[in-house]
């Protein structure tokens, strides 16, 4: 039956990523360089971004163009309090200072933000080979004045680091018959306000 097989790769799955997680546990990557960064306060670095951590998380966002960043951001804004409580979360895109933070606050993000502005960082750090702007994660250890990169991931249509493409799969959907939008207000045929001044 189609329900045993399922719950046969549900399992296969689960012990994949124990592996997984085992593997990454044990993993430490090459030592990388203190990198600048732009804020809303001014000049800072990676060391700097770690805070009292020796763990840093940074989001790769591709910035407030792409829906598909937008959509892992707006899934990670929930988990940022418990991330916080065992590492530093901050998320990079190419925007400047003041576009990511209207549009974080556009989006209720709670994030630490930072830019790198297409620069150094990203076109070193990006986490995909050949490509500096691709969405995914990185994870830094501090070691003293030493930065090491942890492990990384990239983001994608179907991955195991945004939950809407597993609850999608529960309704039979995948990304070849969805999309993600900013908004999903729809204008409803009649205006009970009249309708004056409105912006799509």
């Amino acid at each position: 039956m189609a329900n045993n097989e399922i719950r046969e790769i549900e399992q296969q799955i689960h012990q994949l990523m124990e592996k997984l997680a085992s593997l990454q546990q044990s993993n430490r990557g090459n030592e990388v360089k203190n990198y600048s960064f732009s804020t809303l306060e001014g000049k800072t670095n990676l060391i700097e971004l770690f805070g009292e951590n020796d763990k840093l998380l940074l989001i790769h966002n591709m910035g407030q163009g792409c829906r598909y960043c937008t959509l892992w951001a707006d899934g990670f804004n929930g988990f940022v309090p418990h991330l916080e409580s065992t590492m530093s979360v901050v998320l990079v895109s190419k925007d400047a200072p003041k576009l990511q933070r209207k549009f974080a606050n556009i989006r209720g993000w709670r994030f630490r933000l930072a830019s790198h502005g297409g620069g150094e960082y990203i076109q070193e750090q990006s986490v995909m080979k050949d490509s500096n702007n691709m969405p995914g994660a990185v994870v830094y250890e501090r070691d003293g004045d030493k930065i090491y990169r942890k492990n990384d991931c990239v983001f994608g249509p179907g991955d195991i680091y945004c939950s809407m493409w597993s609850l999608l799969g529960l309704a039979g959907m995948d990304s070849n018959n969805w999309t993600p939008q900013f908004s999903y207000w729809q204008r409803p045929k009649s205006l009970d306000d009249g309708g004056k001044n409105l912006k799509e």
